[in-house]
């Protein structure tokens, strides 16, 4: 295995940006990987998932490529005022990895997880690139973000209007309707968790309900614990797991588990 940090300029930030990426072993059956795009929270960076868990030990032996880009603090969607992360993952970052590496280009080859504003952030690509992603996976995601109006006069509300405007709800930043909207023929496979004591639990309860509610078929699942490392080092390996099924990749036990 190898792990690398690519530094590189996205047109759609206009700036110099990075990605974390671990690399699968020289010699496997496949000339080309799936990869997974794994997403950061919103105080953390691209190199936080390869410093707080272990999963450059858990993927290893898959023939899979894993890319953690920083997505700053924007939930990964183009905002109304401020940096475009959506367009600068879905184009720049997607085609840089399958333009660079070993990447197996495709719907079929690509997943999308994340915890917190990266378990959104997940959920969202997938719903709104859905022919892009097969599959995606939510760690204690603020799956009700984009969900609700930010008219606050506080500097959280002032900051969230920025990305996603004054009233969001049933726009492009509204998981409840992206979902709704998805072709059920192109629903991305998708898996939620979360810890039974994270403040997050009723907004992944509500979205899990939403869900059952308009038949979206998905995995849930809610296990002790709050909103820290040591929930997500436990939870991204079933998440890799999940992910490798749906990918088509030989599924096995991931290593520590």
């Amino acid at each position: 295995m190898a792990f690398c940090e690519l530094r590189y300029f996205s047109p759609a930030l206009e700036k110099q940006t990075a990605a974390s990426i671990i690399l699968p072993d020289d010699g496997q059956s496949m000339a080309r990987f799936p990869v997974l795009y794994l997403l950061h929270g919103l105080s953390d960076d691209h190199t936080i998932w390869g410093r707080r868990t272990s999963v450059e030990r858990y993927v290893a032996g898959l023939p899979l490529i894993v890319v953690m880009p920083d997505g700053g603090r924007g939930f990964y969607t183009d905002a109304e005022l401020g940096y475009a992360y959506e367009t600068a993952i879905v184009r720049d970052l997607v085609g840089y990895v399958e333009r660079m590496f070993a990447a197996l280009p495709g719907r079929s080859g690509r997943c999308v997880a994340g915890l917190s504003m990266g378990g959104y952030g997940a959920v969202r690509l997938a719903l709104r690139h859905p022919d892009m992603f097969c599959a995606a996976v939510s760690h204690s995601g603020a799956l009700h973000f984009g969900h609700h109006p930010m008219h606050g006069d506080d500097a959280w509300a002032a900051e969230m209007r920025r990305i996603v405007g004054a009233d969001p709800m049933g726009g492009k930043d509204d998981l409840y309707a992206l979902a709704e909207r998805t072709d059920p023929a192109w629903r991305p496979a998708l898996r939620i968790d979360c810890g039974a004591d994270d403040f997050l639990i009723e907004a992944n309860r509500a979205f899990h309900a939403h869900l059952d509610a308009i038949a979206y078929a998905h995995e849930y699942a809610e296990s002790p614990g709050a909103h820290d490392w040591s929930y997500w080092d436990v939870h991204v390996r079933e998440a890799i797991a999940f992910l490798a099924r749906h990918l088509g990749i030989a599924e096995r036990a991931p290593e520590g588990a």
